[in-house]
Order: structure tokens, then C-alpha cells, then sequence
């Protein structure tokens, strides 16, 4: 039996002055299954119920910490009891509040990366496994149509044995000492109490990362990283290069770097087989271009029938209409709504889920840490770690 009224859900963190918490609201209401109804938008009580305000929410509904939300909201009748929550917390934050709301019984929606370090990406799975709630978390790029063409085009044998993937997410954002100033965003990011181990391989490389493993299906064998602080008196890397050995024998090369001047958000992915290969750009997000040793060059584009059911299951608008970064995040949460619906209404989950579970997190902290371990020693080759 599903649900005959909208999911019910309430924030952590994503108040005034934040920019992703909007992003995750304008995706969650994208296609209008759910409303926001409650949330612990700041650290700072007067900040979160100024937040509160702004979304037109109850004001006994917005709290001063996520700890009150949690025991208050868990007390509430099934009738107006929140279905999920959304993390959008500086990285530091999204184990505790992770852990304490799967506990108290509720569905979670986590912001990447997963959590602070490895061990409590791990410790999070068991507590998943225990509370049997659904986890989703936001790598948001694999929504696009065309990056789930091209996982398809790989998994159906178009481009042969995969031999060569190639990664990037150049940015240039932070070429200068933007933290020292009122900027928000780059100050938590380059702080390692805030951010962690990495700065730009923590913040995009993981993006990067799992993109190349959801379009491709390889992991990781081993790595050999070079991560560089090139901003003076900056703590954590704001450019790194890695080499990659996958296992089964294909190779790789990803970068991420965020001191790239002049670049704005340019994540792309090149992928080479045996029988052909494929690029997409992020910027350019609606065209796959597709490549062959004896024929031309093919430019494959969204909302056409000759794509996927899959991928074009994942578009809202006829061809010819751009579609990107918010519909692709809306994406990741109307899958999440599929999960979640099912939860609430006490059905098994669907079978057929896409989106990113906490394993694609752990992923991800591995992959920092390693790549972290590499460069400490002189970028020499580190054996990725079992998990």
C-alpha cells in the first residue's frame, strides 16, 4: 500500500547563508512528494528559528539543536511524525546526528561525504544494518540521464573491456585565500577540524570517484597520489593528481583540483574499451559523446528514443529543454522517495533502487584516506583497504 499524501521531513543544518541545504530543498520538492516540516538549521538557536522563519515552518518545529529535534520529533503521533531527515552539516557533522536519528527510528538522507573518517563510515553501516532504515547519500552527478546512459552503454558491452578511465573535477574557486575572508563555504572546507583528511580530494575527488565507478562498475586495487596545499598557510590539499589501478587490470587517472583558475565546475569523465569509448561533461550534461576506432564521432543527447529506458526515465522535459544539476539531484531523490514510501508504509524495498547507499560512501572515505596515506609517503603506490 503506498502513501496517499506527500513524505514529511525536516533539516540539519542548511540555513541562512548555506548553499547546498538549498539545493537539496529545491530537489526534494522538485517533483512534490514531500515537504519540509521541521529542522535544526544552525548550530546558533536564533539562526535555525531565523531559518525556520524564512521556510514558513511552526516555530515548535524549529529547533536549537539537532539533539532537541531528535527526542521532541520522535515523541510525535504517527500522524505528524517526520519520515525522514536531510544532513547538510559541515562533513564533522554528519556521523552524530546520522547515528542518533537512524537510532530514534528515522530514514536518513546524508550529504557526501559520508562522514568525518572511515572508521565511522563503517561504524554507520552496522547501525544501518541494526535500525534497517534506508540511508541514501547525495552524489548527486549520477543522476544525470546521460551518466546512466553511459553506464549502460558499459554494462551492455558497447565499449568491450574497459582498459582506460580518465576523471576530472577542475574548479578554480579557491586560487586564493578565500577562507581568510567572509566566505562560508571556504571556510570550512579547508579546515580539518570542519572538513577532514582532504580538502578538494575530500570535497570533489570523491565525487569524481564514485562517478567513475557508477558508470564503469570497477574498484579500486591500489592508488598512487600526489596531493598538493599550492595557497600558503592552507592546511588541507587544494589539488591532487592519483593514478589508479582497478581491479581486473583497467587503469585510471583522476584529478581534482580547486585552485584551477578560470575553470568553474568542470567535472568530466572519458572511459576507453576495447571496442570503443565515451566522454561526458558535467557542464555540458545533456550529450554523451560516443567514440569508434572506424566510424565518426557520435553525439548521443537526452530524451531520445534510442537511449535507455533507464535514462530516460530520468528526465522531466522534451528534448531540447536543458536539464542538469538540480534535476539530477531530484533524481537522486525521487528514488530515495521510492525507499522511503516503502519504509513508512511497512513493504519491502524496491528491488531496482538507484541511488547511493552507505556503501558508495565508505568507498569514498576509503578512497581519501588512501589517497591521503599515498601522498604522506611520497605518492607511492597504497594497496586500497578491504571494507
Amino acid at each position: 500500500m503506498s502513501l496517499s499524501r506527500k513524505l514529511r521531513y525536516g533539516m540539519i543544518g542548511g540555513g541562512r547563508g548555506a548553499f547546498i541545504g538549498a539545493v537539496h530543498r529545491i530537489a526534494a520538492g522538485l517533483d512534490n512528494q514531500a515537504e519540509l516540516v521541521a529542522g535544526a538549521f544552525s548550530s546558533d538557536a536564533k539562526r535555525s528559528a531565523d531559518s525556520g522563519a524564512d521556510f514558513f515552518l511552526d516555530p515548535s518545529r524549529v529547533y536549537g539543536s539537532y539533539a532537541e529535534m531528535a527526542e521532541l520529533e520522535s515523541r510525535k503521533p504517527a500522524g505528524e511524525r517526520l519520515d525522514f531527515i536531510v544532513i547538510v552539516t559541515p562533513n564533522h557533522q554528519h556521523f552524530p546526528p546520522a547515528k542518533l536519528f537512524l537510532e530514534k527510528g528515522f530514514n536518513v538522507v546524508c550529504d557526501k561525504p559520508v562522514t568525518f573518517n572511515l572508521k565511522e563510515a563503517l561504524a554507520l553501516r552496522k547501525i544501518i544494518a541494526k535500525t534497517k532504515k534506508v540511508f541514501v547519500l547525495t552524489h548527486n552527478y549520477t543522476g544525470n540521464a546521460m551518466v546512466k546512459q553511459a553506464r549502460h552503454l558499459v554494462a551492455s558491452g558497447a565499449l568491450g573491456d574497459i582498459r582506460k578511465v580518465v576523471v576530472e573535477y577542475p574548479q578554480g574557486w579557491l586560487s586564493t585565500a578565500v577562507e581568510k575572508t567572509d566566505q562560508k563555504q571556504a571556510a570550512w572546507r579547508t579546515d580539518p577540524k570542519r572538513s577532514g583528511a582532504a580538502g578538494a580530494m575530500g570535497d570533489i575527488g570523491t565525487h569524481a570517484e564514485n562517478l567513475a565507478g557508477y558508470i564503469t562498475g570497477l574498484k579500486i586495487d591500489s592508488l598512487c597520489a600526489d596531493l598538493t596545499a599550492f595557497v600558503k598557510g592552507r592546511a588541507l590539499d587544494d589539488d591532487g593528481n592519483i593514478l589508479v589501478r582497478f581491479k581486473g587490470g583497467a587503469k585510471g587517472i583522476l584529478h581534482a583540483s580547486q585552485i584551477s583558475v578560470g575553470e568553474e565546475n568542470n567535472l568530466n569523465i572519458r572511459v576507453y574499451g576495447t571496442k570503443a569509448g565515451l566522454e561526458w561533461k558535467q557542464e555540458h550534461p545533456n550529450q554523451l559523446i560516443v567514440k569508434y576506432p572506424v566510424k565518426p564521432v557520435e553525439i548521443w543527447s537526452r530524451a531520445q528514443g534510442y537511449n535507455t529506458p533507464t535514462a530516460n526515465a530520468a528526465t522531466r522535459t522534451p528534448p531540447g529543454h536543458p536539464e542538469g544539476y538540480l534535476e539530477a539531484f531530484a533524481n537522486l531523490y525521487r528514488e530515495a522517495f521510492r525507499a522511503i514510501s516503502a519504509e513508512v508504509s511497512g513493504e519491502p524495498l524496491p528491488k531496482n533502487l538507484d541511488y547511493p547507499t552507505i556503501e558508495d560512501g565508505i568507498e569514498g572515505m576509503a578512497f581519501i584516506e588512501t589517497a591521503v596515506k599515498s601522498s604522506k609517503l611520497g605518492a607511492k603506490w597504497v594497496k586500497f583497504p578491504a571494507h
